[in-house]
């Protein structure tokens, strides 16, 4: 696929539009003024930008615990929680002015639902020729499937659990459909998930059927009991890699029971650094790269379960917390230019109008 470029404009745009939280289940889009970019700078042009439905509903509940607020700030979040608070992590866009070699090329952004914006160059990953960029909104969520696959260390022949088979459960899957292990389940309650795992070529459980002795369980389901059946399937000295966030939800687990007779480890997997094991030879740039060029594989399409203007994202987000609708990864998609331009016309005085049309 060749990079998207726009032709070249006279001046740059003064001002942009964002997706703010405002307070507790309510959002809104917000204009703003759109710095000049700077000698390392670019100024972007969304093309999509990814809901990633369990963070972004935390922040959209108002449900971020005071004591992590700082730690969960997203990297290019404005605003603190519970709101005022723009905040977002997977947008791709096209780079329209920028130092030499950038204007022209696709790029993954860590920012928020925002139609231009301007960042540091060192903020942008290149996106490969062969991914398209309606796809290239997972970059953020194979980043941290990678960052949990870093953190637990898979060997050959292990047997493997994914608990919850929503779109971080998915992508930990379909990155170890690929490993020589000896077994791989995706668990789930909602047995509607199994589409999702026949179409990634994994073997689909509830968590009742889920089969035990496991060498790594990957718990992904944000819920207590999910947590305590991957306690149960892992095996004696066996790992749980914990990539649930529960915000403000206090879980509360058997510890007397698999845990403690079977010398069981609950480890956490977070995106915000890289994985221990990584962290003296990979930075997070180089994590995102690999994590892009992971999507070229198509298969990553079957996470993209939804689509809607950018002009409708604050009723989209209530729909998302509503449960309307059921979705993996909602993309939002951007006015074009040629949409912006008859936008413009229509806000012009109707004598203006006129007279263009003469």
């Amino acid at each position: 696929m060749t990079n998207q470029s726009s032709p070249p404009q006279q001046s740059s745009p003064s001002h942009a539009t964002a997706y703010w939280t405002t307070a507790r289940e309510h959002g809104e889009l917000r204009p703003e003024a759109l710095p000049t970019p700077g000698p390392d700078e670019a100024l972007v042009r969304a093309l999509y930008s990814g809901i990633s439905k369990g963070t972004e509903m935390v922040v959209h509940a108002g449900a971020v615990p005071p004591r992590v607020a700082e730690e969960m700030r997203a990297p290019r979040q404005e605003g603190t929680f519970p709101g005022p608070v723009k905040f977002g992590y997977l947008s791709v866009g096209v780079v329209e002015e920028g130092p030499e070699g950038w204007p022209g090329q696709r790029v993954f952004c860590l920012n928020p639902h925002q139609d231009r914006y301007v960042v540091p160059v060192g903020s942008l990953t290149k996106i490969p020729d062969d991914v398209p960029s309606r796809r290239a909104v997972l970059t953020g969520t194979v980043e941290t499937a990678v960052n949990a696959l870093w953190e637990a260390g898979p060997r050959l022949g292990d047997r493997i659990a994914v608990v919850g088979a929503g779109l971080v459960g998915g992508m930990v899957a379909t990155l170890l459909r690929t490993f020589p292990l000896q077994r791989l389940q995706l668990v789930d309650l909602d047995a509607r998930r199994r589409h999702l795992a026949d179409s990634l070529g994994v073997d689909f459980a509830h968590p009742d059927d889920a089969l035990a002795d496991c060498d790594i369980v990957f718990h992904c389901s944000a819920s207590q009991e999910g947590l305590e059946r991957s306690l149960q399937l892992v095996g004696d000295e066996g790992d749980v890699i914990e990539m649930s966030w529960y915000a403000n939800r206090e879980v509360t687990l058997p510890l007397g029971e698999d845990f403690h007779a079977r010398r069981l480890s609950i480890r956490a997997s977070q995106v915000g650094v890289v994985a221990r094991a990584r962290r003296h030879r990979r930075t997070s740039a180089d994590r995102l790269d690999l994590a892009v060029s992971l999507l070229k594989d198509p298969v990553f399409d079957t996470f993209l379960t939804g689509i809607s203007p950018f002009a409708e994202l604050p009723g989209t987000v209530q729909d998302l917390a509503n449960g309307k609708f059921e979705a993996l990864c909602h993309v939002i998609e951007y006015p074009r230019d040629e949409d912006r331009e008859n936008e413009d016309r229509q806000t012009k005085d109707p004598r203006q109008t006129r007279e263009d049309q003469r």
